[in-house]
């Protein structure tokens, strides 16, 4: 399967052929593979094999999660980057998850002023979310990607079979964006997924997550309109995943964080979008049957509205929402007031 549009060239690669030909009629001077130590673990070595005997390259590693997403780390790549010679004619293959794509894109985007690369993400969150779309970034001050640029890939690869690495946490994760896809664009989308639990999910379930991202982005390169209905559930669910960076042993995973957001802005929806209060009831079940409750206090609320006060899609000291008017419906540059974004918090503390 190829979904191939003027953006992106996105692959079904089972058994990186796609990835082979790719390498094999291109002229890069170097190849780099940028890795995590998990991913350094698990899914270097099928990379290794599939391109033994096509070109040589250097691995740069950077450790995991979202708290090292930062300058720091993105430095120690581009120091690497100088280390092992790499010119403008180089190629970074960034094989991991969103923490490696999101990163890796971002240090190959402003290396020399900007060098090739592809993205082998190996979550289910990257297959569906982070590696299509062409956003590259870092954090700052915990706040979630603050930093980042606009740069598309040449093109990405999906390995399905990696998806076997991960544990029940990691698809959780992942399929938190996949339920969102169906309620901001396909309802009947979200219909089929209720019916499935993370570990159940086929090529063809993935993929059509894959497709509603890739059309959304296809219209809406810069995140200058529709695009904006991905953000749904991700104005608080960012500020809950920097919040819980900061104050727990075991953070969030994102797709945990933007299931509270989801289900906090599911409501702020039916208060001011025209959400009906059965298919919020419908959306809140869906998603508490899937992920632990999480214990948000309302002592932490102020500190929550403080990071959302930064968040990078507001305007005029206004924080921003994207919000359902109906499951598979959703409209942008919803302004709410921090009173009503209290109200959504503790309707999730109660619920």
């Amino acid at each position: 399967m190829i979904a191939k549009n003027k953006l992106n060239t996105i692959l079904f690669d089972s058994n990186l052929s796609e990835l082979q030909q790719f390498i094999s009629q291109s002229s890069y001077s170097k190849v780099f593979v940028l890795v995590d130590s998990n991913t350094e673990k698990h899914c270097l070595p099928i990379l290794q094999e599939a391109l033994s005997g096509i070109t040589e390259f250097d691995v740069v590693e950077v450790d995991p999660g979202e708290e090292n997403k930062n300058i720091d780390f993105c430095i120690g790549i581009w120091k690497t980057l100088l280390d092992f010679g790499a010119d403008r004619n180089s190629l970074l293959i960034n094989l991991g998850g969103g923490v490696v794509t999101d990163m890796g894109g971002f240090a190959a985007a402003t290396f020399k002023r900007g060098i090739d690369f592809v993205h082998m993400p190996t979550t289910l969150l990257s297959q569906v979310d982070a590696c299509i779309g062409g956003k590259t970034g870092i954090d700052m001050d915990n706040l979630k990607n603050v930093i980042g640029t606009f740069t598309n890939p040449k093109a990405v690869f999906i390995v399905p079979d990696f998806l076997k690495t991960l544990d029940d946490q990691h698809l959780r994760s992942g399929f938190a964006e996949m339920i969102k896809h169906g309620l901001v664009y396909d309802a009947s989308y979200f219909d089929q997924l209720k019916q499935l639990k993370p570990d159940q999910l086929t090529p063809e379930v993935i993929y059509r997550s894959i497709e509603i991202k890739d059309e959304l982005v296809s219209i809406d390169p810069q995140e200058k309109n529709i695009r904006k209905i991905l953000n749904f559930g991700h104005t608080i669910g960012h500020a809950i995943e920097s919040y819980s960076l900061t104050n727990d042993q075991s953070p969030l995973f994102h797709g945990e964080a933007i299931a509270i957001g989801m289900i906090c802005e599911a409501y702020l929806s039916m208060q001011q979008n025209g959400l009906s209060k059965d298919e919020l009831f419908t959306i809140e079940q869906t998603i508490l049957s899937l992920y632990p409750k999480y214990k948000l206090e309302p002592s932490a609320f102020d500190e929550l509205i403080s990071i959302m006060k930064n968040d990078k899609k507001n305007h005029q000291d206004r924080i921003n929402c994207s919000l359902l008017n109906a499951i598979g419906s959703c409209s942008v540059n919803h302004y709410c007031s921090e009173e009503a974004l209290l109200q959504s918090l503790d309707y999730y503390f109660n619920v």
